[in-house]
């Protein structure tokens, strides 16, 4: 087991952690590109129903098909286009809930393994709803300028994904 962090860097961790959300859910994605860390990955593979001994193969692997793989390139390039108001299916109402926090230490002194629970509500027009729920497991990295996601992995609990597009940041 890995050493526990104090209550007050898990609290900070986790005050940064709503305060993403409240940027999401308030459409300020350019605040929010800025709390990504230049060499951020931002990936959400694929699952696979298997049997429970097959657990090891339920989520795809590093370059095999992902829902996303991106960069803060890939990323800048996604708000440019909301920017634009002219995408508007990608315009939605979000409601982004973030539970279960828990950090540990790595072997850099700066960074921190952080997973979490989610539950991602959205909304568009009068009947297109979406839920959407897993784990979030980030590499959070302090710097001067303030807490930053170097890593962001998103692992949905469902394996079939029946909304309409995955269009919103997780």
């Amino acid at each position: 087991m890995t050493a526990a962090v104090s209550p007050e860097l898990q609290h900070e961790i986790e005050q940064f952690l709503y305060l993403e959300a409240a940027l999401l859910d308030e459409g300020k994605f350019h605040e929010w590109l800025a709390i990504l860390a230049d060499d951020i990955h931002y990936w959400m593979p694929t699952r696979y129903n298997r049997s429970r001994r097959e657990r090891a193969l339920e989520f795809s692997k590093p370059n095999e098909i992902a829902f996303f793989d991106e960069d803060k390139s890939s990323l800048k390039m996604r708000v440019k286009r909301l920017d634009t108001g002219m995408a508007w299916a990608e315009d939605p109402r979000t409601r982004h809930l973030v539970t279960n926090v828990q950090v540990r230490p790595r072997a850099e002194t700066a960074e921190y393994d952080v997973s979490s629970n989610f539950l991602l509500y959205r909304t568009r027009l009068e009947t297109d709803l979406n839920l959407f729920a897993g784990r979030r497991e980030d590499v959070l990295r302090r710097t001067p300028e303030g807490w930053r996601i170097a890593k962001r992995t998103i692992l949905l609990d469902q394996s079939v994904v029946l909304a309409k597009n995955l269009s919103v940041f997780f």
